[in-house]
């Protein structure tokens, strides 16, 4: 095919003084559009992966693995591309935008379609996705540099071509890694992510057709594929927010009446059948139906286990339910809450059905809510707690994990006045009994002494929670006197229950979860895998 670029772009010498040319202007801005939207594809496979599947640093792990194996694929099939190089990229930045601008909304649906035994099937589709775009994006880089040094090649050398395509792909790299966070996904959410990137993919080619389209033999072909992409992709962006609803609404089974992305995590809210359910990354942390059992059995044994505590720190629980129960006890005079995330405390401080909930205790003059990574908190601060409640999820992924690790229970231990107590909510000591008993052996392997008990709470079955304390703990003969009144689960004849464990949740080896290495997530996503 003869090369006829030059009637439709001026050559590099016509420009005075080392003028930049139109053509050059815009490959170098698609090699920063092409990085950009290469790497949300990428994120965004290893947030949905996280999301539905659980473990997020194996997800990403895997996913980013897998993706830059397809780029090298990709970028190896580009030598068979010798002709027509124009024309081959823009189907290649049509099929990247219409495949990875589609990808997450694809994933949500199959993800709400198939049932639970399927996740097989919905694994497979993930890394087939994910392989596709990696070999397209992997085809793009070396043919936008080949088209480049074609047009250009009296102005560059081949070093300074190298040099100014990898230039604007890692800064398309770097704007997209810090927006995908912070404020692509909290407000657009990963479906609009996706369809706004594809559509940027399709911008870049129809740029591509009409600068290059006395060189295009299909001209009228491309431009109409270029609108039916972008079309679709419209359609796709339009429909984005009924098509989360449906599929969530399918995943939960229940009226949704707040869902949000915040850059930490998914938060949904749902309500049916008289109850308020939270979901966090589609993990259920509480039904108003039954949490006052779980947060009775987490705080008020800490707190009549001390005494009179007046200074509490809260880890986690940004819902308030924790620091409801308390605040029931007068001798408090300060709780500290930290919380990650900022959406949650905002969330449960300000709408008025939640604050129903918690009491308004987010509102108390006694409580300091600070938003911040626990672990940095107390690494970075000095002050000493009478007790201590630690309230986070389950260590269902790495980053989780690491504050169930030693290095985390002596930070804690760091932070305990002389006679103070902790407790930790932990897992199933049915269900994932060495999880739990991992747990309890963390906290010793730091000088801790650990008295494990567990309380039903019907939503999620029998629960385990840790008392840690420095001083030898025995049970108080008269729990009547440090039990606030009003309970609706506790009781002085109640608790002394919770310290028994039958044989089937006894005590089994394991060995302290250690930062290093964090086996209690692996051994967390098996036990608890196997009832799935």
């Amino acid at each position: 095919m003869a090369d006829t670029a030059a009637h439709a772009v001026p050559h590099p010498q016509e420009g005075q003084g080392g003028r930049v040319s139109p053509a050059e202007v815009v490959l170098l801005v698609s090699v920063f559009v092409v990085a950009a939207c290469g790497l949300v594809y990428e994120l965004a496979a290893g947030s949905l992966a996280s999301y539905l599947l659980g473990d997020s640093v194996l997800q990403f792990s895997t996913i980013i693995g897998t993706y830059l194996f397809a780029m090298g694929v990709g970028s190896w099939l580009s030598r068979y591309l010798e002709r027509q190089l124009v024309a081959h990229f823009l189907r290649i930045e049509l099929m990247v935008g219409l495949v990875g601008g589609l990808m997450p909304a694809t994933l949500f649906v199959a993800h709400s379609l198939l049932p639970a035994s399927a996740m097989g099937t919905f694994r497979v589709l993930l890394y087939v996705m994910v392989l596709l775009i990696g070999i397209l994006v992997g085809l793009e880089i070396p043919l936008v540099m080949r088209i480049l040094k074609r047009q250009f090649s009296q102005r560059y050398a081949l070093k300074d071509l190298v040099s100014e395509v990898l230039t604007f792909d890692y800064l398309g790299a770097l704007a997209v890694s810090l927006a995908f966070p912070l404020l692509l996904v909290p407000h657009l959410g990963l479906i609009r992510t996706g369809v706004f990137f594809g559509l940027l993919n399709v911008a870049v080619a129809a740029w591509a057709l009409w600068l290059f389209r006395a060189e295009l033999r299909t001209w009228r072909a491309h431009a109409l594929a270029c609108a039916l992409v972008a079309l679709v992709l419209g359609a796709a962006m339009a429909g984005a927010q009924p098509l989360t609803s449906w599929a969530e609404d399918r995943f939960y089974g229940e009226g949704i009446v707040q869902r949000l992305d915040s850059p930490y995590q998914r938060i949904v809210l749902t309500h049916g059948h008289g109850a308020t359910k939270l979901y966090l990354n589609g993990n259920l942390q509480f039904s108003s139906r039954d949490e006052y059992r779980y947060h009775e059995a987490l705080v008020h044994p800490v707190m009549t286990a001390h005494g009179a505590p007046r200074r509490v720190l809260v880890l986690g629980g940004g819902d308030g339910m924790a620091v409801r129960e308390v605040l029931r006890h007068p001798s408090v005079q300060q709780v500290t809450l930290i919380e990650l995330d900022p959406a949650m405390t905002r969330l449960f401080g300000q709408d008025e059905r939640l604050v129903a909930l918690n009491g308004g205790a987010l509102r108390s003059p006694k409580v300091r809510v600070v938003n911040a990574d626990a672990f940095t908190w107390l690494d970075r601060h000095d002050e000493v707690f009478d007790v201590i409640i630690v309230d986070f999820p389950d260590p269902t992924n790495h980053a989780i994990g690491k504050l169930y690790t030693t290095t985390f229970y002596a930070l804690l231990d760091h932070h305990l006045s002389a006679g103070g107590y902790a407790v930790v909510q932990t897992t199933s000591p049915l269900i994932a009994r060495k999880s739990f008993w991992t747990v309890v052996n963390t906290l010793e392997a730091v000088g801790l002494s650990a008295t494990p008990y567990h309380a039903h709470v019907p939503s999620f079955g029998e629960w385990g929670f840790v008392l840690a304390h420095r001083r030898p703990w025995r049970a108080p003969a008269h729990w009547q006197a440090g039990l606030p009144q009003g309970l609706r689960f506790l009781s002085p004849s109640v608790l002394p229950g919770l310290f028994v464990f039958p044989p089937d949740m006894a005590r089994v080896p394991t060995e302290p979860n250690r930062l290093s290495s964090q086996g209690l997530v692996h051994t967390f996503e098996e036990e608890w895998g196997q009832v799935r």
